[in-house]
């Protein structure tokens, strides 16, 4: 018995080196990615990079190599790709290296659609079909060709072509010419039309919902407006799972329903928390808001701030009017006491107005009641008696209309968008306001994203009053410039014409430019450089004021979170660091 375990011992010592295994480090040059991706995915030798492979397979491996690299690279375009290399042992491992010839590419050299007639009026599908013609001249590459085609099948899908079928997709290779004919043909079939529109789910009365939806029964069918009318849906507040669902299958001589599965949202919502911005000192808000008072979709909301600089309550409600452009009556009441470096104001507004989209903006006209008392040129701390302090009390009863528009990639994060807001006021008469005054007032803000992981920031603001009573017009009425939203470097409205006494009134016109230089390390992380020029005058004499600084930028779980520091330059008057602290949205 011994004797037996001795002997097989020994066959198993013998059999050791043979069942050794060791792993294969590839190595692949004469061609850059994607096509050395391309080789390194196709040839099975990259397999064993992490795995045991004995000196039989890697050597088989090896010698499949060649004609691995021609297959791998011929979707690319190239049919003659070989590939020479090196085999040898670096102490248990293999290393095996690859040199890559991939020879001369073929072209496209000629490019067949063919496409009815009808669908080839259309600008998307025209757009498609360019995008498939800019093939000729260009290496023939599979992946871009293969794009190009099902971008075509998609646009015609998209536009209302539910049945196009696709018939020829064929791409004649000549090797010995290095030419590749494209063929593509589809037939559109009818182009459908929309159908009824069947809501689900609603909490609203028979009709209502009708005014969010972009397009009628007998339009011709668009995804891109069954997107359009999700996302209205959704940006309405009445629901929290909003589904639209062309009835495909079902469609019919040319006709096809959309269901449209809606789930109620919470109908009332209580909102309570701590703040913090530099223009407003550290606060706390809170508010109720009635998503839908009844059947009908009006909505009420109410809010109450209590900050260090500012105190504000406010009240909203808003009355959905029929048709197709989002209409509104809204009616409001805000009560609001603000105290600033420059100023000081207590006042009641009153607000009456209708909204709707119009040409994509949001138009809104309404009238204004405005009442109240106010120091200007004073601080909280000072007494009521000081010198050059301006005393006042108006009220103002006066017409506004407004424009606005935002558009962008994606709102908790701008990569690319801008935002335009236009402003008009003007008082009727002398019979209900206490001065007489006309104003106009633009903002403009431009994001575009660029090299990945930067960000310009882009913003500019203007304005003038023309009024026969400029002291009787209450602060937020003037122009001050300075603060989170203005000038950095500056405290919040600390910018302004001075009276005799050197205190900052405001002005009657005010031009503000700004550019914001963002670079983010991590996909939450950045910072920030900008520089900020501008000021609130009267008439012409602007004399600039100019900040600058630096400033961190977080993509908090909150929202965008921004903290500044600027200083004035060339200032005489002003020195020393400002903070600057920002929480909400890009736009």
């Amino acid at each position: 018995m011994r004797r037996i375990c001795r002997r097989h011992n020994l066959l198993l010592l013998l059999l050791i080196p043979t069942l050794s295994h060791a792993g294969v480090k590839l190595v692949v040059d004469g061609v850059d990615d994607p096509l050395k991706a391309a080789v390194i995915a196709g040839v099975s030798l990259s397999q064993y990079a992490t795995r045991d492979a004995s000196e039989a397979q890697v050597r088989r491996l090896y010698e499949r190599a060649d004609a691995q690299v021609g297959t791998a690279l011929q979707p690319y375009g190239y049919y003659e790709a070989h590939a020479t290399g090196k085999l040898e042992q670096a102490g248990k491992d293999w290393r095996v290296t690859l040199h890559v010839t991939p020879g001369q590419p073929v072209n496209v050299t000629s490019v067949d659609i063919q496409l009815d007639s009808a669908a080839s009026k259309l600008g998307a599908i025209r757009s498609a079909r360019r995008g498939i013609e800019k093939l000729k001249g260009q290496r023939m590459d599979d992946g871009a060709y293969d794009t190009a085609r099902d971008a075509m099948s998609s646009a015609l899908t998209a536009n209302g072509f539910l049945d196009a079928r696709l018939t020829v997709h064929r791409v004649d290779v000549n090797r010995g010419e290095y030419s590749a004919a494209v063929h593509l043909a589809w037939e559109a079939g009818r182009r459908y039309r929309y159908g009824q529109i069947h809501f689900k789910g609603s909490q609203f009365r028979e009709g209502f919902l009708q005014r969010y939806v972009p397009f009628k029964p007998g339009d011709y069918f668009d995804q891109a407006q069954l997107l359009k009318l999700q996302q209205v849906l959704n940006g309405a507040d009445y629901f929290s799972v909003v589904n639209v669902v062309p009835q495909v299958d079902t469609a019919k001589n040319g006709i096809v329903d959309i269901d449209v599965d809606l789930s109620p949202a919470k109908r009332t919502i209580y909102t309570a928390g701590l703040f913090v911005g530099t223009d407003t000192g550290f606060g706390v808000r809170g508010g109720i808001e009635n998503r839908w008072v009844n059947a009908y979709g009006h909505k009420w909301k109410n809010d109450v701030v209590l900050a260090q600089r500012l105190k504000t309550v406010s009240t909203q409600y808003t009355i959905p009017l029929p048709g197709d452009n989002q209409r509104s009556l809204n009616f409001g009441a805000t009560y609001r006491d603000a105290n600033t470096v420059t100023s000081q104001s207590r006042t009641l507004e009153l607000v009456a107005n209708e909204s709707e989209l119009w040409h994509d903006w949001v138009r809104t006209v309404g009238l204004h009641a405005l009442t109240g008392t106010f120091d200007v040129g004073k601080r909280s701390d000072e007494p009521e008696d000081t010198p050059g302090v301006e005393h006042g009390s108006s009220t103002l009863v006066y017409a506004e209309g407004s424009l606005t528009r935002k558009v962008a990639d994606n709102l908790d994060f701008v990569r690319r968008g801008w935002s335009i807001s236009l402003d008009a006021r003007s008082t009727a008469g002398d019979l209900l306001s206490s001065a007489r005054f006309s104003q106009i007032t633009a903002d403009a803000k431009w994001i575009r994203a660029f090299w990945r992981n930067n960000r310009l920031i882009l913003r500019g603001s203007v304005g003038h009053i023309w009024t026969d009573d400029f002291e009787a017009l209450p602060p937020q009425l003037r122009f001050f410039a300075g603060g989170d939203q203005s000038i950095r470097g500056y405290s919040f409205q600390a910018i302004g014409p001075e009276n005799s006494y050197g205190r900052v009134i405001g002005g009657d016109s005010v031009a503000i430019a700004s550019a914001t230089l963002e670079h983010y390390f991590t996909p939450r992380w950045g910072i920030a450089t900008f520089i900020d020029a501008g000021n609130a005058f009267n008439g012409t004499d602007i004399h600039a004021k100019i900040g600058t600084g630096v400033g961190v930028r977080w993509r908090s779980p909150v929202g965008m979170i921004r903290v500044d520091l600027g200083t004035p330059v060339n200032d005489a008057q002003r020195h020393g660091i400002e903070l600057h602290l920002v929480i909400g949205p890009d736009l």
